[in-house]
């Protein structure tokens, strides 16, 4: 397969790696224009066999020029309970095989010591992603961490601290490793009201994968009604149809 430099921003779609058949399914969207595909799992990776499931994905993709962007778990590795146990084991067992699936990316969670404030969350962090990233590093993979806030905040939350620059930055001090970055997304800076295109400017050389998702603000429901009442003021969107120039985040 030759390079085709149009396709080095590839458009994609996420696939759960938990499917009864997660090949199958590449199989039967790839027809519509899918240029990469990023496998996911939620927690744990019981009961999958990765390099059975890389075969598969393999054989799915063909002779199409689309590949496997990255593969991911969506999780706590840094609490101690058993499912987030799991969840560590699965970001050590992903970078593992990720080159299995042709993927130099494995996303995720950064983690979060439950309702504790992020800044207090950074010596736990630094104690697991240092030996991952040395262990990417050794296997030429980035780990990237998805900005979802999962209804946490500074103060407290249960899944990640991967979602404000300022833990951005507290993070990379701590890690201060070139293949450790960000799985970013207009839509979860937006929903705080943040301007994404000024931070991506700020931020892109971090930015290794990105997730296409906008957001629409209700602007006149803030200016009545602040952001913590009953009355909704941002809505998910479909690139293109919300109030991001996805122009300016594609350039």
């Amino acid at each position: 397969m030759t390079h085709n430099p149009q396709l080095d921003i590839r458009i994609g779609t996420l696939v759960d790696g938990k499917k009864p058949d997660p090949a199958h399914y590449i199989a039967q969207i790839l027809p519509h224009g899918f240029e990469s595909f990023s496998l996911t799992f939620w927690g744990n990776l019981d009961g999958v066999d990765l390099p059975r499931l890389a075969d598969q994905v393999k054989a799915a993709l063909g002779d199409a020029d689309a590949v496997i962007s990255s593969v991911a778990i969506y999780g706590n590795p840094l609490d101690t309970q058993p499912g987030d146990v799991a969840t560590l084991r699965g970001w050590e067992t992903l970078i593992d095989h990720a080159h299995l699936f042709g993927a130099g990316i494995v996303a995720g969670f950064t983690g979060r010591l439950r309702g504790q404030p992020i800044d207090a969350c950074i010596p736990r962090f630094k104690e697991v992603f240092e030996p991952l990233t040395q262990r990417a590093a050794d296997r030429g993979v980035r780990l990237a961490f998805e900005c979802c806030d999962m209804g946490g905040n500074w103060r407290t939350g249960d899944w990640n601290i991967a979602h404000t620059p300022a833990a951005w930055e507290l993070m990379f001090d701590a890690v201060p490793a070139e293949n450790l970055g960000l799985e970013w997304e207009p839509c979860h800076q937006m929903v705080k009201l943040i301007d994404p295109i000024p931070q991506l400017r700020k931020w892109v050389n971090k930015v290794f994968h990105m997730h296409g998702k906008c957001a629409t603000i209700r602007w006149d429901v803030v200016r009545e009604h602040g952001i913590g009442g009953p009355h909704p003021f941002a809505f998910h969107r479909t690139p293109g149809f919300g109030d991001c120039n996805w122009t300016d985040v594609i350039s």
